[in-house]
């Protein structure tokens, strides 16, 4: 874990590791893919990533879920990715969005998947945000039937606490070369140490990243 003091020392932080390990990618492969979360976050993260020098016409960038809404929509991951990440030379990375013009997202699951498919696998880096209830992407405590999803993409019903989703699923997340995390103030630090601890991965859905050997995982800790 690496701690820092301010959200603005964490984005240094992290667009400096993120950038490097798509740059080494390149130099390897050619080209890098990246999958980004969304929330309040990334507005601190984004800009800091989208400025680095870096061969972003051979990145491509997806999400790690979608929220069910046109991507101009203010709960837009998309728009927020658009907006913040994809500005100055990150301009440049072609986007692979989760959102399609289907009613719903589990009759585009199919379409999705097709073009999750068109990125280079496995994902170069994958940035994931937690929530205080230990949800990462659209996988959450209150529902385990992700657990042993199949394919890339996994499409989350609506409820009354949240609107309909498309997700990576577990086994989309772990096929990366590397999984980077933050975790942002007392209530998620609680939460991610509560996760640290043996339980069901369904209890916390963390748990899925922080208790696996396949994947190195970096974790920032803003107190």
């Amino acid at each position: 874990m690496i701690t820092v003091a301010t959200l603005a020392e964490c984005a240094e932080r992290f667009a400096d590791d993120v950038a490097g390990c798509l740059a080494e990618a390149i130099d390897k492969r050619g080209q890098a893919s990246l999958a980004v979360s969304g929330g309040r976050t990334p507005e601190h993260l984004f800009p800091a990533l989208a400025y680095k020098e870096l061969a972003w016409q051979n990145v491509s960038i997806t999400l790690a879920d979608e929220r069910w809404v046109d991507p101009e929509h203010p709960d837009s991951n998309e728009r927020l990715a658009r907006r913040l990440l994809m500005q100055g030379p990150a301009s440049q990375a072609r986007f692979v969005g989760l959102k399609t013009d289907h009613q719903n997202p589990r009759d585009a699951q199919a379409d999705v998947e097709a073009a999750l498919a068109s990125l280079n696998w496995p994902l170069d880096a994958i940035f994931l945000g937690m929530g205080e209830d230990g949800h990462i992407a659209s996988l959450f405590p209150d529902a385990d039937n992700w657990l042993d999803a199949p394919g890339r993409a996994l499409a989350v019903a609506g409820c009354e606490k949240r609107q309909p989703r498309m997700s990576l699923t577990p086994a989309a997340l772990l096929n990366s070369r590397h999984i980077f995390v933050v975790v942002n103030g007392p209530e998620k630090r609680a939460t991610y140490e509560a996760a640290m601890k043996p339980g069901p991965i369904g209890q916390y859905p963390i748990r899925l990243v922080l208790h696996q050997q396949q994947v190195p995982v970096t974790i920032y800790a803003v107190d």
